[in-house]
């Protein structure tokens, strides 16, 4: 199957890139191709367009309605052009995440975002309207901005094919990317798109660990461009844990600011409410069940809660539960990369990888640089989505014009569940992987409180199931999907452990608990990559952010 899609010869890009169908598999040429189709994706595709490209926009769903932005509210760092409130928005990440932001791209950030936002007001989103008059635009509803964003990807006349989850990327013999190629979910058979320039725009790594929107967030974007090459930052901030309860997959977090914790037997829970309190609650849950209840909120604040967040009401409602009078049982959900702020390097202003036409945007790419190591929570990765994928689609975009077409015949990068290396082994099943990979990842006293031996005992086990999997593990068109994901998440546990292990220090989200304390030696980044073997080394580019600032 994948042989066969990967024989293709160079392109004749057209402004509006159309498909050719061929017995049931349609092929297509672009200037820009698109891996996803949420928030980054669909900036990125907006602004190729704006830049002259023909694109094509590929999304594993349907695009507007998949993703974790779209599915509820989310903020946005949207700071107004002042010096002073600026200030304060940079200074508010530097400590909490390690020193490690840089702020020249914080402020390029602060600047695309307040205009691209104000963009979408000009789209028609119905931002709120304070007493003052002025608009309230701090948060987006999810589903109104997705729907919003889709309208405006078809108006810049970006082709869209729903449904249809990239499976490998293409290189040509000098290493660049050359296109995709993947299958078409609901009406059958295979897509391949040439194009010069693409960007990876598919979000983070949830591990399927049962959010609200991230069931499509496999890190398959890491895996396709660490197979052409790229390496990977910040990879061992990836343990991101969200508050959820135990009868709902909403991991939305903002509202429990107004919640008291309390242990099994109804005590309060201290220390829960805290800028620490997901650790008391992690080290709670180990031993018994966490309560919670919205008790803190103000009577006349509570309809603008149950009106900001829809979606974190309905479960309750649908339970006859009221969270503001009474309790109900909690849990940490992993959210890994995706509230993270580890993803692919990016080497310039454009967010391009090290790979030739490659680009990063959204969660895809690291976060570090407005982030640290300490959560991006959904305003400032809603911020970077839109920033990051505006700046990739115009690099994209200049990288397509500038590069002529593509020479030789592009061949698919796919390697572990594509091509074994071995025979196929019947026996070995990705369902299998999916389970041994969230058992190393998903338990607190594994990812949330880390030591070295535990680290290295989960790498030994998730080593061993990568070398099987890469000598065995195969099929046919009908899993292949499924396949790539489990591998996907196979990878993206092992860099973000490699990472974690090479970063002897407890800073930002990352917690050594065999090295509680920030260590200054280690103010740098981390860089992660390869496949079969992975390396970690030192970003050779120090954080525009001094802790002697301070």
């Amino acid at each position: 199957m994948v042989n066969n899609m990967s024989d293709v010869s160079s392109p004749s890009v057209r402004q509006r890139p159309r498909l050719r169908h061929t017995d049931g598999d349609v092929r297509g040429d672009a200037d820009v191709l698109v891996i996803g189709g949420g928030p980054a994706g669909s900036w990125a595709a907006i602004s190729a367009a704006e830049s002259g490209a023909g694109v094509f926009l590929v999304d594993k769903g349907y695009c507007g309605t998949t993703g974790a932005a779209a599915s509820a509210g989310v903020g946005v760092w949207y700071v107004e052009p002042d010096a002073e409130a600026r200030e304060r928005a940079m200074q508010d990440r530097e400590a909490l995440g390690g020193w490690l932001v840089d702020r020249n791209w914080m402020g390029r950030v602060l600047d695309e975002t307040y205009a691209r936002v104000g963009q979408l007001a000009n789209w028609g989103y119905p931002f709120p309207v304070k007493e003052s008059g002025e608009q309230a635009r701090t948060s987006l509803q999810g589903p109104e901005y997705q729907r919003r964003m889709r309208r405006q990807v078809v108006r810049s006349r970006v082709t869209i094919l729903d449904h249809s989850p990239a499976v490998e990327l293409l290189r040509v013999p000098d290493g660049g990317v050359a296109g995709a190629t993947g299958v078409r979910r609901q009406r059958g058979g295979r897509w391949t798109i040439r194009a010069r320039s693409v960007i990876v725009a598919t979000g983070g790594c949830g591990f399927l660990s049962g959010g609200l929107g991230c069931d499509v967030l496999t890190g398959d974007g890491h895996l396709m461009a660490a197979e052409l090459g790229a390496d990977l930052s910040g990879m061992e901030f990836s343990n991101a844990y969200a508050i959820s309860p135990t009868f709902a997959s909403v991991t939305k977090t903002a509202l429990y600011h107004w919640a008291t914790f309390y242990h099994e037997d109804g005590r309060v829970l201290e220390g829960a409410g805290s800028q620490k309190g997901r650790s008391v609650i992690a080290q709670a849950l180990a031993h018994e069940q966490v309560y919670a209840q919205l008790d803190r909120a103000p009577v006349p604040m509570q309809p603008e809660m149950r009106a900001a967040q829809p979606n974190f009401f309905l479960p309750f409602d649908r339970l006859g539960v009221d969270p503001f009078r009474q309790r109900f049982p909690v849990t940490l959900r992993l959210e890994g990369t995706i509230r993270g702020t580890g993803g692919l390097r990016i080497t310039d202003e454009r967010c391009a990888t090290t790979v030739p036409g490659l680009y990063a945007a959204g969660d895809a790419a690291t976060r570090e640089l407005i982030c640290g190591g300490f959560t991006g929570g959904g305003s400032h990765n809603a911020a970077w989505a839109i920033s990051s994928g505006v700046w990739a689609g115009r690099g994209a975009a200049a990288h397509a014009k500038a590069s002529g077409s593509p020479g030789g015949r592009a061949e698919g990068a796919g390697g572990v569940g594509l091509r074994p290396t071995a025979t196929t082994d019947a026996t070995l099943d990705w369902r299998e992987i999916t389970r041994s990979v969230q058992a190393e990842v998903q338990p607190f006293e594994k990812n949330y409180f880390r030591a070295e031996s535990q680290l290295q005992r989960s790498l030994r086990t998730l080593d061993a199931a990568w070398a099987q999997a890469r000598g065995g593990l195969g099929g046919g068109v009908e899993d292949v999907v499924r396949r790539r994901e489990s591998v996907a998440m196979l990878a993206h546990a092992r860099w973000m452990y490699n990472s974690a292990l090479d970063r002897p220090e407890t800073r930002g989200m990352h917690k050594r608990i065999d090295r509680p304390q920030l260590d200054p030696e280690q103010w740098h980044r981390k860089l992660v990559g390869g496949l079969d073997e992975v390396w970690t080394s030192v970003d050779p580019l120090a954080p525009v952010s001094t802790p002697v600032a301070a």
